[in-house]
This record gives structure tokens, C-alpha cells and sequence, in this order.
């Protein structure tokens, strides 16, 4: 609590009742209430405390965690390997922590590194490991341990199933990891894994309606493709308070979204600010062939398809082709720096809301790179094309 801050409202106050005593008792006892309420929204409701052997500097660890659609950052150095996050969440967040052993920073932590994903709450946790997060057991977090049986419940995490399959694979020899069939055996079999997790988070979501993680199954499933009026059924069958978070109300635009983003649909209309704060709406390039495309400057994908479509639109720029990339960025100076250091020449526009863009839940887009090539008339004809798919695509369009 800052006092400066109290004495400014009892300041503010005391000029409109300048010399009523009974007000300032009224005055007073308003500020008796008002000051433990200021107290209490400044007090953390979770905090994440970690002990990770000895390391200490350069050691370095960062925490991304979504909450109620809103994405936080922050970062702290680990001393003696002991390391704290505190803050405030309205409900249970998702989390990714990275720890940067040697301290060569947040990319290489996360993409190469020691990471872990989990869910938390409103909640004291502990979090201790003689040598990395990976190995790291989770204590006084109700939520974890949900998340855990949730995990085992459906087969596990996709991260655990990504780690099985490269187990797979490196468990052949350097001759069969060359054999196409051995390949395919090691993929089909993964797929057959990913399918029956899918099976067993629908039958999930159906045995939990009043659990959080009934929800979190049934968006995962959405996710993967699977029959949609069956989703959609169980969506109905969740609690209103499940349906009323966020994440409920994402899931429910992105059932929706099938249906209005489907190959045939006309485009949904949207209207967004370019990086100069200007509007931009699809409905202006109707007459053209567009690519809307869904991308993030932190997007390492993208980031490398981009030479490709830069190629693809010198190409067929002149012939009516255009990109309207949508970016699901947060901060403008990052946006704006990877569309100068990939020389992006096309349309670009955001509502900086990252995962929370407007136009991006009302496409259902739940990954980066998304896409959907819309026609002159404004239908849409593609989906996700990219590489090689994207350029046969527009070569078939432009040889007729």
C-alpha cells in the first residue's frame, strides 16, 4: 500500500466537506474501509516458490502463464537455486517455466532447455528438484495434482507422448532410422496414441462436467478435429460456470468457427489496425485473391515460411494476390521489428491481444502458422497452405 495514495482520496474528501465534523467521521470510517481493500488487491493470491540444487548465477528462470486469456511474463534469477514467483490470477492459469541453466537466455531455455508445462491455482507452491525442472516434484498445489490425474486418466501429456516417440524412433538402428517403413511405423503408431488420447479426453469431458479439466479436455479434443456435434453436445452438458471462463467462452467460438471457416464459407469479415493504427478490412480487397494469415513475430514456423511467401507474392502480386497477415503479437515494437527483418511488403494488422485477438478466436485459430486463402468472390478455398501446398495451389489459380 502506497500512503501517498490514501491521502490523496482523504485529501480529495476533505475538500468537498471542509468543515463538517460529522463528515469526517463519515471520512474517517470510509478510509478505515477503503485501506484494507487497497491492502488486499495488492497482496499476491499465488505465489511459486523453487529450489533447484545449488545453482546460482548465471542461472536464470522465466515463467509465461495464461490467465483468463491474458498472457504474463516475468523472469528472476536463481540464488543458491532457490527461485520466487508471486502475483494474482482471477482463476487457474497455464504455465510454461524455463530454466536457463548457464543463463544464455528465454529462446534457447525453452526450445532446447529445461521446460516443464502445468496448470495452477490460487495457491502456495513448491517446486524442488536436486538438478533440473524437468525432474522437479510439485508440492501444496491442489491443481497440479488434478492436472497430473487428469494426465494419467487420458493417456498422457502430449508432451510425454512426443518424448515416447523419439524414444521410438532412437530405439532403432542408424540403418532403420534411414528405412522409410521403419519411419512410418514409428509415426502410424504415434498417431494410433494421439487418436486414443483423443477418445479418452471426450470420454473425459462426458464423466467431468463440473471439473476444470473437463473443459480443458473437451478444448483439447476440439482441437484435434473430432466430430464437432459430439463437442458440441458435451459443451452444452458442461457446468455455466465452465462455460462462463474464458476458456469456455473460446471454446464455444471456436465450435461456432467450424462451421463459418469451413472450405466453401464466405470469409467471416473482420476489421483490425495496421502497425500505423489505421484500419484495414477484408471486405476492401474483395475483388483480390487473399491470404489471411495468422502468424506471431515469436513464431519460429512462420518466422520460416516467411521467405517462401514473400517469393509466392512477388510472384502473383501483380496478378491480384494478396496477404493480410494477421498477428496474434502483444507488444508492437516486436511485431513491427520482424516485419522489417523479414521484409514483409504485404498487409498487416493486430489488436496487440495475442492469443486473445479478436480475429483470431472468431477464425478458431489455435496454433500459428493458421491460414485460410479467401477467393476474389470471398470464399474460402484453403486452409493452412504453406510450402510446397501453398504454391501449387496459387500456381493451379493463375494458370487458368
Amino acid at each position: 500500500m502506497k500512503p501517498a495514495s490514501a491521502y490523496k482520496i482523504n485529501l480529495r474528501l476533505m475538500h468537498y466537506y471542509p468543515h463538517n465534523h460529522i463528515n469526517m467521521k463519515k471520512l474517517l470510517l470510509l478510509s478505515a474501509l477503503i485501506l484494507p481493500l487497497i491492502a488486499a488487491a495488492q497482496s499476491p493470491n499465488f505465489t511459486i516458490t523453487g529450489k533447484i540444487g545449488t545453482l546460482s548465477k548465471p542461472a536464470k528462470i522465466y515463467i509465461d502463464y495464461m490467465d483468463n486469456g491474458v498472457s504474463h511474463s516475468d523472469s528472476t534469477e536463481v540464488i543458491n537455486g532457490v527461485f520466487k514467483f508471486s502475483g494474482n490470477i482471477t482463476g487457474n492459469a497455464y504455465a510454461r517455466m524455463a530454466l536457463a541453466h548457464k543463463g544464455d537466455g528465454k529462446e534457447r531455455a525453452i526450445y532446447t532447455g529445461d521446460v516443464i508445462y502445468y496448470y495452477f491455482g490460487k495457491e502456495q507452491i513448491q517446486i524442488s528438484s536436486k538438478d533440473s525442472l524437468s525432474n522437479a516434484v510439485f508440492t501444496g498445489s491442489k491443481v497440479h495434482d488434478e492436472h497430473m490425474a487428469y494426465n494419467k486418466a487420458i493417456g498422457g501429456s502430449i508432451m510425454e507422448l512426443t518424448k515416447a516417440v523419439n524414444a521410438d524412433f532412437n530405439s532403432g538402428t542408424p540403418e532403420d532410422q534411414k528405412d522409410p517403413e521403419f519411419k512410418k511405423a514409428v509415426d502410424d503408431r504415434f498417431r494410433l496414441n494421439l487418436k486414443n488420447r483423443n477418445q479418452k479426453e471426450i470420454l473425459f469431458a462426458q464423466e467431468h462436467p463440473n471439473s476444470f479439466f473437463g473443459l480443458v479436455a473437451l478444448s483439447e479434443a476440439q482441437s484435434s478435429k473430432e466430430d464437432e456435434a459430439r463437442i458440441a453436445a458435451i459443451y452444452n452438458t458442461l457446468s455455466p460456470a465452465l462455460q462462463a471462463t474464458d476458456m469456455g467462452k473460446e471454446l464455444a467460438q471456436r465450435i461456432r468457427s467450424k462451421s463459418i471457416t469451413s472450405i466453401g464459407s464466405d470469409a467471416p469479415g473482420f476489421t483490425l489496425n495496421d502497425v500505423n493504427g489505421k484500419p484495414v478490412s477484408l471486405s476492401d480487397l474483395k475483388g483480390k485473391l487473399v491470404l489471411v494469415e495468422f502468424w506471431a513475430s515469436w513464431c519460429g514456423p512462420c518466422r520460416a515460411e516467411n521467405p517462401n511467401l514473400v517469393k509466392q507474392y512477388k510472384l502473383y502480386k501483380e496478378k491480384g494476390f494478396e496477404v493480410l497477415a494477421v498477428s496474434l503479437d502483444s507488444d508492437k515494437a516486436k511485431w513491427a521489428d520482424a516485419i522489417a527483418k523479414d521484409g514483409l511488403p504485404w498487409l498487416h494488422v493486430s489488436d496487440l491481444k495475442g492469443w486473445n485477438n479478436a480475429v483470431g478466436r472468431l477464425y478458431g485459430v489455435r496454433g500459428v502458422p493458421a491460414s485460410f486463402l479467401v477467393s476474389k468472390e470471398g470464399k474460402i478455398i484453403g486452409l493452412d497452405l504453406r510450402g510446397e501446398a501453398l504454391n501449387a495451389k496459387l500456381a493451379e489459380i493463375y494458370s487458368k
